[in-house]
């Protein structure tokens, strides 16, 4: 057992170390996001599944606090409301639950931060069709495949890995890392 634990970890450091080459477009993010704050604007995440816990999980760490007391950052989940998710499953399908909310709250100029470990998840691409409509900026974040979600967002971070586990650690440190460099851009005292 102490041995598939140590190749774990192992995996996962160096998965860890291959995302390294996502630098930039992780440092183009937090620009992204900035800007539109600093306009005014909102940030709004959605996804599936643990996407959707990373969703909520990233909003509220800009919502409440990374690490610095401070104001809130106006940032909201699709994830969250089951009423309208389930509401609008029934009566519109599974696949309009994000872009029907998206419609009903987004405006231009916003940012749509769109998780998905397949990439393909027919929800998330039909909330970033509806950003576009609207003039949502779109960041998609998914594994390492290119797929219809990261050729249509403004801006794809895809993860090295193809397995749904360390595409979700990589995800959430991801969403960390550019929380933390959002929260401290606005609040750091010098």
């Amino acid at each position: 057992m102490k041995e598939k634990i140590k190749e774990y970890l192992r995996a996962v450091s160096s998965n860890f170390k291959n995302l390294e080459v996502e630098t930039d477009r992780i440092e183009e993010a937090a620009k992204i996001i900035i800007k539109a704050l600093e306009n005014k604007n909102k940030v709004i995440f959605c996804g599936n599944g643990g996407s959707a816990a990373d969703s909520q999980h990233l909003s509220a760490e800009l919502m409440g606090r990374y690490k610095i007391d401070r104001e809130p950052l106006p940032a909201m989940s699709l994830t969250v409301d089951t009423s309208a998710i389930t509401a609008i499953g029934n009566d519109y399908g599974f696949d309009e639950v994000f872009s029907r909310q998206l419609k009903g709250i987004g405006n231009k100029g916003d940012i749509l931060y769109a998780t998905s470990t397949s990439g393909k998840s027919r929800n998330v691409i039909k909330a970033i069709e509806e950003a576009k409509k609207i003039g949502i900026i779109t960041i998609s974040v998914t594994g390492k495949n290119s797929t219809t979600m990261t050729e249509m967002a403004d801006l794809a971070i895809k993860v090295p890995s193809d397995q749904t586990n360390y595409i979700q650690e990589m995800h959430i440190a991801v969403g960390q890392l550019i929380c933390g460099i959002v929260e401290e851009y606005f609040f750091k005292k010098n």
